[in-house]
Parts: structure tokens; C-alpha cells; sequence
């Protein structure tokens, strides 16, 4: 395919993602406002950070007083599995040159990676496929400053916009992500451990009981991978 095309087919296989991303991004801009943060302190989080769960977390310390410290530290762990995807995208990137690479990691999400690894898993010979990774990742930077405008601009007027479960669409867009990649043992006992013991620290002030759940799957999950190889290995598989 072409460039046009394969950046033209990421923009389109990203839409269902995109769908379940709009009302996130205005709860989002509701309440940053509501939290105290200005017009342009909002935009400027949605543009530079650009990371939905880190920017609710962010907010949500920032309206209880927290320090500055804690919010960078608490964001930085939540978004350490960013590295995770970077590393899994790293063989089909690295030949580009920086200003290609530079701009795909800052724009790389979890929506877009679920997009994208699926497109370069695809067995063809197409030398533009970070065109398609470019197009599915800045659809979705789009669509996210447009819904925190929105919900910048017009949040306030609608009362109580938090708790009308929008964001359930983003949880369900999540678990679409998640469970299909879903295809080990070992992958599917990290998910059910984190999700254990994201519920039994639910009560953890600063958000710490999403860092101890990430923290648990990945232990969970690379222990269980590193028996699986070791017992490959004893059967000579390996």
C-alpha cells in the first residue's frame, strides 16, 4: 500500500477506540476545571502529557492538595508501561530515522498500540507501515484535545457530568484492548492478579493501589514466562 493509504487505513482502524476515548476526554476537561486548573493549563495537559489515566490521576491528587512531587512520581509509575509497548514496537521502528521515531513514541497509547501491533503482525512486505502507526496515533491526539475542549467548554454547564458513568466507555474500551491479547497463560494470570490486587488496595490514598496491582501482573506475569522457557528448555523446545 501507499503511504496515503496506510496512514489513511490507521485512521480508520482506530475509530472504534476513538469512540470509547470521547466521553473520557470530557469528563477529563469537566473536571480539571472544576479541580481548579485553568482554560490553558487543561489544553496544555491534554497536549503534552496525553496520557488519559495519568492526567485523572494528576488531577485528582492535584484537587486534594497533594504535593508536585507526588503527582510527577505517581503519573511516571502509571505510565512506565508505556516502555513495555515501546519495547515490543521497538523491531519494527528502528530503522526510521529520529524525527520519525520522536514523534510516534509521544504520540504512542494504549489504543494505538492495540492498533498498530496488529498491523505490523500482519505478514506482507509493506515498507510504510509507520505511516498506518502515524495515522492511527494522531487520530486519536486529535480526538482527545478536541473532547477535553469540550468538555473545558461546555463540562460546567451540565451538572454533575462525573457521574453519569461515561467513563465506563473507556473502561470497556480498555477490556476490548486488553482480553484479546490475552493469548498465554501467563499473560492471562498477570491481568487476573493485577485485577485482585487493584481490588484489595482499593482503599490506598494516592492512587497506590493502581501502582502495587501494576507492579503484581508484571512480577506474576515475567515469573510465569521465565518457567515457561526454563521448562521448554528441559525439553529441548528451546
Amino acid at each position: 500500500m501507499s503511504r496515503s493509504q496506510e496512514f489513511l487505513h490507521g485512521c480508520r482502524d482506530i475509530l472504534p477506540l476513538v469512540l470509547g476515548a470521547i466521553p473520557f476526554g470530557i469528563i477529563f476537561g469537566t473536571l480539571s476545571i472544576g479541580a481548579g486548573l485553568s482554560f490553558w493549563q487543561t489544553l496544555g495537559m491534554s497536549a503534552l502529557v496525553f496520557a488519559g489515566s495519568a492526567q485523572f490521576i494528576a488531577v485528582t491528587l492535584i484537587s486534594g492538595g497533594v504535593g508536585a512531587a507526588v503527582v510527577l512520581l505517581t503519573t511516571f509509575v502509571v505510565n512506565l508501561r508505556h516502555a513495555l509497548y515501546s519495547a515490543a514496537l521497538q523491531p519494527f521502528v528502528r530503522h526510521l530515522s529520529g524525527r520519525w521515531r520522536a514523534p510516534l513514541a509521544f504520540l504512542l497509547t494504549d489504543e494505538a498500540f492495540a492498533v498498530v501491533q496488529q498491523r505490523y503482525a500482519r505478514d506482507d512486505a509493506s515498507p510504510h507501515k509507520h505511516w498506518f502507526f502515524l495515522g492511527a496515533a494522531l487520530t486519536m491526539f486529535v480526538n482527545w484535545q478536541l473532547s477535553t475542549l469540550v468538555g473545558v467548554l461546555f463540562g460546567q454547564a451540565v451538572p454533575d457530568v462525573a457521574s453519569w458513568g461515561l467513563d465506563f466507555a473507556m473502561i470497556a474500551t480498555f477490556i476490548g484492548i486488553a482480553v484479546p491479547m490475552m493469548t498465554t497463560r501467563p499473560q492471562v494470570a498477570s491481568a487476573v492478579c493485577a485485577g485482585i490486587v487493584a481490588l484489595l488496595t482499593w482503599e490506598l490514598p494516592y492512587k497506590l493501589g493502581l501502582i502495587a496491582a501494576a507492579l503484581a501482573g508484571i512480577i506474576v506475569g515475567v515469573w510465569l514466562e521465565q518457567r515457561a522457557e526454563a521448562a521448554a528448555r528441559a525439553r529441548g523446545e528451546l
